[in-house]
Order: structure tokens, then C-alpha cells, then sequence
């Protein structure tokens, strides 16, 4: 399995150094639940909520022979990943071995170096970013 991260048609591509050990998709749904008086608690079955999913791993700062990368180094990761939040757009993200390859929005990107050794620790939340081809009027 590798991870690929892009943005805007491929202008700048990511993979991942580091592949995480694994993720679990969120899958949600929104359902609500109402308390009738004739009736108690009734249940409404909603509309599916956006799949997600958090990645966890390290950017190494230096060269490790387990690399799937060696694109970039350290801080060089963040900086792109944040610049790409900055730009406020929609990211691509492939999973290989896995039907993912989907466009997702950065939710949530917290980082820093853990353990001594200067490799910086982070999880990437994504959610997936549905495209609007088509605006519907009342």
C-alpha cells in the first residue's frame, strides 16, 4: 500500500515516506432520533454523512532505508500540506491496493517532533469533498 496526495490535477504531488501502519473509514450516517409524546423515541433515517478517515504517521528528517520517498524531508512536508490548506481547495488522495481515489478537504493537521529523534509525528484528518456539478433551484 501507498499513499499519494495531490493537488490541483497533479500540479504538486506527495507520497507518503512513511506508510501508516493502517486507517479505518468513517462511514457515517444522519439518522435523528425524537421523543414523541404519543409514541417515545422514533427514529428518522437520514441522508449519508461524508466518509472520512485519519492518517497517522512521521516525516522522517533524515533518509531511512524503509522510505517510499525521498521527495522531501522534515518540515519540507508541512509546508506543502500547509500551504495546501491555505489554498482552501480540495485535495486528491490515492490509497493503492484500494478502491481511494478520492477528492477529500484537510479537516484537521496536527504535527510536531516526538521521541527525540527530530521526525515529526502527524495525523491528517480528511473527509471526503463531494463535487457540485449541478446547482438545483426551489
Amino acid at each position: 500500500m501507498d499513499v499519494f496526495l495531490s493537488v490541483n490535477n497533479r500540479e504538486r504531488v506527495i507520497q507518503l515516506p512513511v506508510v501508516p501502519e493502517g486507517f479505518k473509514i468513517d462511514s457515517p450516517h444522519n439518522n435523528e432520533t425524537y421523543n414523541s409524546f404519543k409514541w417515545g423515541d422514533i427514529k428518522l433515517i437520514g441522508t449519508t454523512g461524508l466518509k472520512g478517515f485519519t492518517l497517522s504517521s512521521f516525516f522522517p528528517i533524515k533518509d531511512y532505508p524503509f522510505l517510499r520517498s525521498r521527495d522531501y524531508f522534515g518540515w519540507e512536508y508541512i509546508e506543502e500540506i500547509e500551504e495546501w490548506k491555505n489554498r482552501r481547495v480540495p485535495i486528491r488522495v490515492i490509497v493503492t491496493g484500494t478502491p481511494i481515489n478520492w477528492p477529500m478537504s484537510i479537516e484537521n493537521f496536527t504535527y510536531g517532533p516526538e521521541n527525540g529523534s527530530g521526525d515529526l509525528y502527524y495525523d491528517l484528518q480528511l473527509d471526503y469533498f463531494p463535487w457540485l456539478t449541478r446547482l438545483e433551484r426551489s
